[in-house]
């Protein structure tokens, strides 16, 4: 016996804004008074963020193709996190979000179906697409259009790693650019931290798949992304497996399966090492584990650890940051904004007990992030509106709290 579904399904809802109780707002809201805002629009299409929700509107897009990390499960199937992810964009940055999941074969599809959203939303937010696609089609999309688009698993992943990578080394006294770090794990995530990190000077690096190290030269498991990398990384052109590359390494970074670091992996690596297990449900290695081996930092994605590294750090700050100033992409410049402004909430005892990141409901942390994003994005020619920065996080923080503020 099938019975009814409860109207309540699901984690969202839409809420109309006026209360439409007489014929008086009926002739506002539809017809005939919606006929002037039309004729504006038409005239001067800048108007549309006047009349509409399109500057506080983002489209969550995914086909489920790497749902967690629980592999191809498909567009049914990840609309609860599309739902999940619309949740956190409204209550910790006040963004009104919509899931789309696109039932399409070929990344053109995709990017076609994306692409002419762009008229309704304000931006859009990428998530649970599958390696290496997500790259072409992330790229296509922000050659397409001219609003935000933010992968979350690429670039969410790498501001909040980034952020608790500054902190962590701080806490060890080393040095960013003559640290050796170690990332396993090629995804969508692994080569997106890469990307970052050498952007930010990283020399010694190193990325690991289920094959081995990746270096210039290798033939075997490439595909267009993993070889890129391999030109960019491996300074030494190392081969073998992921426990010959972190031995002696300073920074672990874990962006692949479960349980696959272990004991005496963590042993090996340097003096004062750090950890992120970061594998999603189940990390790489458990941060008390990592911890009694022998490494000052740990952390992992779970939220019960002492460092939870989750992208609701990152991208709801990123969207409200880019919405308010209307930017028309998100640049390298505006991430690691992000990232510096989510680390410089953390100091004095807390680094001391190897606490590197705010908690995932630190509400200080949209409004942090919205600012610092927002004057990257001024500064570096990619915003259509100038706004200042401390106004934009004072209304991030009205939009958290309502009234309280």
């Amino acid at each position: 016996m099938r019975f009814a579904r409860p109207l309540s399904a699901g984690k969202i809802s839409v809420r109309a804004k006026a209360p439409l109780k007489d014929d008086y707002i009926l002739s506002l809201v539809y017809s005939p008074g919606v006929a002037e805002p039309c004729r504006m629009i038409a005239k001067h299409p800048e108007t549309v963020y006047d009349y509409t929700v399109k500057g506080n509107f983002v489209a969550v897009v995914s086909d489920g193709s790497a749902v967690l990390g629980l592999g191809n499960l498909g567009p049914l199937a990840v609309l609860p996190i599309l739902e999940g992810k619309a949740t956190i964009l409204k209550c910790l940055a006040g963004i009104d979000a919509l899931p789309i999941a696109l039932d399409v074969a070929s990344d053109e599809e995709f990017v076609a179906a994306a692409a002419n959203l762009q008229p309704t939303f304000g931006g859009i937010l990428l998530d649970d697409v599958a390696a290496p696609r997500c790259f072409r089609i992330e790229k296509a999309l922000q050659d397409r259009t001219n609003i935000p688009v933010l992968h979350d698993d690429q670039h969410g992943t790498a501001i909040v790693v980034l952020a608790g990578l500054l902190n962590a080394l701080k806490a060890v006294g080393k040095d960013l650019q003559s640290v050796k770090i170690v990332v396993s794990g090629t995804g969508a995530a692994g080569i997106a931290v890469a990307k970052l990190l050498l952007h930010m000077g990283v020399e010694d690096l190193i990325l690991a798949d289920e094959i081995g190290l990746l270096y210039e030269g290798r033939t075997e498991g490439l595909d267009f992304a993993k070889e890129e990398m391999a030109f960019v990384t491996n300074p030494q052109k190392l081969k073998g497996t992921l426990a010959e590359a972190v031995r002696g390494a300073d920074v672990l970074i874990g962006l692949s399966v479960a349980d696959i670091v272990t004991h005496q992996m963590v042993a090996s690596m340097a003096e004062k090492a750090i950890v992120f297990a970061l594998a999603n449900p189940h990390p790489e290695i458990a941060p008390n584990l990592a911890r009694a081996a022998g490494a000052v930092i740990a952390a992992s994605g779970g939220f019960d650890d002492l460092n939870t590294m989750t992208n609701v750090l990152a991208f709801p700050g990123l969207m409200r940051g880019c919405l308010d100033v209307r930017a028309t992409t998100v640049t390298n410049t505006m991430k690691i904004a992000a990232a510096k402004a989510i680390a410089g909430l953390v100091a004095g005892e807390n680094l001391e007990r190897g606490i590197v990141l705010p908690r995932p409901l630190d509400l200080r942390v949209p409004p942090a992030v919205a600012m610092a994003v927002a004057r990257s994005a001024i500064v570096g020619g990619v915003a259509q509106l100038i706004v200042n920065p401390e106004d934009i996080a004072t209304r991030t923080r009205q939009l958290i709290y309502g009234d309280t503020v």
